[in-house]
């Protein structure tokens, strides 16, 4: 997600986030450790069991900005795993820069990685690069994000479009809560002009939206999208669809955390309360949930992912069969219909202020972290 990136069910066995605290963007970190490794690889993997294989893998992951998940959470967690199976890893982060990006991985394509695992920037250079590495022999998996249009054969992420359908569904429920009849909905969507996900989050919504609108239960009065999951574009936009909109909202579905805070101090600003849908399950995120400033979001355990992910490449290294890493299913790809991928598609869960101890007790944040400067909100909400 990008933001990633928005809050839903019942949660998925004990989980990981994808949270805060930015470090800087063109991180490497090459690692190389013996079959015997007696480390256990993040989230409970079994990548420990693994036999030792010859061969590298490469990690390209996009930035820094959009999500701090991948520094605090997706590199470590991959490394720990491809160390665990005594697999030499390169892991590297693009910066948010497309030519970076393909620097990287022209690097690892030369150095001769077996596997490369991509999380692109966007579509376009993330396909290029895996034309590359095809013509060289080398195994692509998309991770977090699917570039359409590409070669890459494997895909491994959350079920985006059930994201969408829980935050929509969510909030749907909140304005039931709250009392509202024919509620106006304004939409920020995340950056679909960059990220499949964000179209997915968008499509799923519809799903619950289309047929309510259309029996006159609701309104989604204006569709916005924050372009490149940019939040710095997120308040600006959000103020031009309320002003269009005369001031008036009832609800917000907004696509992540980052997204659902700007437009909470936009709301603050114009004395209004509603509620706001997330994804995440950040620190800003879940203290709004205390608050009652944002009724849900959507946690996906990042460590299921990295753990999905790190196994089948080291299946594909391996020469092993890839399903050992999961479920793996036919995924459409519109733009190429003869590009056929399977995808490894993990489930997302809600949060709200009924099970915010649920991010504590999966290990992806602390109390002290979430709860700092709202002790006594947490303490009545049974956070600790």
């Amino acid at each position: 997600m990008r933001k990633s990136a928005l809050g839903l069910i019942t949660l998925a066995a004990a989980s990981s986030l994808l949270v805060s605290a930015c470090s800087s963007s063109g991180s490497k970190t090459t690692t190389s450790s013996t079959a015997g490794s007696s480390s256990a690889p993040a989230g409970g993997s079994s990548s420990s069991s693994a036999p030792a294989a010859k061969g590298k893998v490469g990690v390209i992951l996009p930035d820094t900005t959009s999500s701090t998940r991948y520094t605090l959470y997706d590199a470590p967690l991959l490394k720990k795993a491809f160390d665990a199976a005594g697999i030499q890893s390169d892991i590297q982060n693009s910066g948010g820069s497309t030519a970076k990006q393909g620097s990287i991985a022209d690097s690892m394509i030369g150095e001769g990685v077996k596997v490369i695992l991509i999380d692109s920037i966007d579509a376009t250079s993330g396909a290029a690069i895996e034309a590359k590495a095809a013509a060289a022999g080398i195994q692509v998996i998309d991770y977090d994000r699917v570039n359409l249009g590409g070669t890459a054969p494997y895909y491994v992420s959350f079920d985006n479009e059930e994201v969408g359908k829980l935050q929509a569904s969510t909030l749907v429920s909140c304005l039931t809560a709250a009392k509202k009849t024919n509620p106006q909905i304004i939409e920020m969507d995340g950056g679909k002009d960059v990220d499949n996900n964000a179209v997915l989050f968008a499509k799923g919504a519809a799903e619950v939206f289309d047929p309510l609108q259309a029996a006159g239960k609701l309104k989604v009065v204006s569709k916005t999208t924050v372009k490149g999951w940019d939040k710095n574009l997120a308040a600006p936009a959000f103020q031009q669809a309320l002003t269009a909109n005369g001031g008036k909202v009832d609800g917000v579905l907004a696509a992540n955390d980052d997204i659902a805070n700007e437009v909470i101090t936009v709301l603050k600003n114009k004395g209004l309360k509603v509620p706001v849908t997330g994804q995440d399950a950040g620190i800003s995120g879940l203290q709004n949930i205390l608050k009652g400033d944002q009724c849900m979001t959507v946690f996906k355990d990042v460590k299921q992912e990295a753990d999905a992910a790190s196994k089948l490449a080291i299946a594909l290294i391996n020469k092993q069969d890839p399903t050992t890493a999961g479920n793996l299913a036919d995924f459409a790809d519109p733009k190429t219909p003869s590009h056929k991928i399977k995808a490894l598609l993990l489930k997302p869960a809600v949060i709200t202020i009924k099970n915010v101890e649920d991010v504590v007790t999966a290990g992806s944040l602390k109390a002290s972290d979430i709860c700092k400067g709202i002790e006594s909100l947490c303490t009545k909400n049974g956070v600790k």
